[in-house]
């Protein structure tokens, strides 16, 4: 809480943050008292420390005299310490020269924006194609094929058109497959998979009388046709820059970071669930992935036409340099936004 700490205890503590994000090392009371920012003994400086550490607000690694921030501490310095960072001429003219290259397709445009972030911050971007919100079916259509095989073909709410060719194990003719294609029409549309239950089922199943049996199959294929139209995508530039922090160099700890990073679907969640247009900074355990636990994630929803058409961000140690990462995501964000919006890049309407 903000009235736990003095004005002197947050100088201290913004002192130690930021020199243990820039050189990685504990930091001591010597070091502070050589501070000229702290007119404060080293008497006093070990005391006030201490008291940030029994706080929570610092840990002690080790036998080690210095003090590490620890997670509370991060947290209460991005919310109430950390300065805006304001790029040089050089870093705001590097990225614009990047970035002015024409695309006309989302995913480059992303890709690019990735590489970019990892150069800049020296640590992994990540772009996201997020997770559409209710992908459901708008229509069904069918097509005859032979008497033992019909196509399913389903317009989704993305825009999407998705088609399966099914043998039904039937006898069928043009008006059996007809009579599919409405059944599904009259029973599933605009509904989330999620949510199809038991007296949808038998609603199926009584307008498919004679074949009846195919409603279960029918539901299974319109389901995993939805998952793999959820348009969701994740992608990493520069996972081999992590190597350079020693927080990575416990082959345990980056082993679970590359399985969350392997394991796209956790990560996808995390940033797709975002709300608001504001840069989201998930520290540590904050993280609901566990493996993402010794790591910082900043990311940031890309919207054109108030819809969101993907997320940019950057994977870091726990000791990232927020400030500037914050910066340099939010300014990338923003071009890439009259990008996007300049190539009519945004997403189709859901209807």
């Amino acid at each position: 809480m903000l009235s736990e700490l003095s004005e002197r205890k947050k100088l201290i503590l913004k002192a130690i943050i930021d020199s243990h994000i820039h050189n990685g090392e504990p930091v001591g009371s010597k070091y502070l008292s050589e501070n000229k920012q702290i007119a404060c003994s080293s008497a006093t400086i070990r005391n006030e420390m201490a008291e940030l550490e029994e706080a929570g607000y610092l840990e002690q690694p080790h036998s080690s005299a210095g003090r590490v921030p620890s997670e509370k501490g991060y947290r209460f310095y991005v919310d109430e310490l950390m300065q805006q960072y304001s790029m040089t001429s050089g870093e705001i003219s590097e990225l614009n020269k990047i970035l002015s290259s024409k695309h006309n397709e989302a995913d480059v445009i992303l890709e690019s924006a990735a590489k970019v972030m990892s150069v800049m911050t020296n640590y992994t971007g990540l772009t996201v194609r997020p997770k559409p919100s209710g992908v459901v079916v708008t229509r069904f259509d069918t097509m005859y094929v032979d008497e033992l095989c019909f196509a399913l073909i389903v317009l989704t709410s993305t825009g999407e058109i998705k088609t399966k060719k099914i043998r039904s194990g039937y006898v069928l003719d043009i008006n059996d497959v007809k009579r599919i294609g409405e059944a599904l029409n009259m029973t599933l549309t605009n509904i989330d998979p999620d949510n199809i239950n038991v007296p949808i089922m038998l609603e199926l199943e009584k307008r498919l009388e004679g074949v009846e049996l195919l409603a279960s199959p029918l539901v299974k294929i319109v389901y995993d046709l939805l998952r793999q139209a959820d348009g969701s995508e994740l992608k990493y530039e520069g996972v081999n820059r992590l190597l350079e922090y020693p927080e990575f160099s416990d082959t345990e700890k980056l082993k679970h970071l590359l399985e969350a990073f392997d394991n796209k679907s956790g990560l996808l969640d995390v940033v797709s669930s975002a709300v608001g247009d504001d840069t989201n900074i998930i520290i540590g355990s904050e993280n609901p992935l566990n493996e993402m636990n010794d790591s910082s994630l900043i990311f940031k929803t890309i919207r054109v036409g108030g819809k969101p058409v993907g997320a940019i961000g950057i994977v870091g140690p726990r000791r990232m340099d927020y400030a500037r990462v914050c910066a340099v995501v939010k300014y990338i964000a923003e071009k890439l936004e009259v990008s996007m919006d300049g190539n009519m890049l945004s997403p189709p309407d859901e209807n």
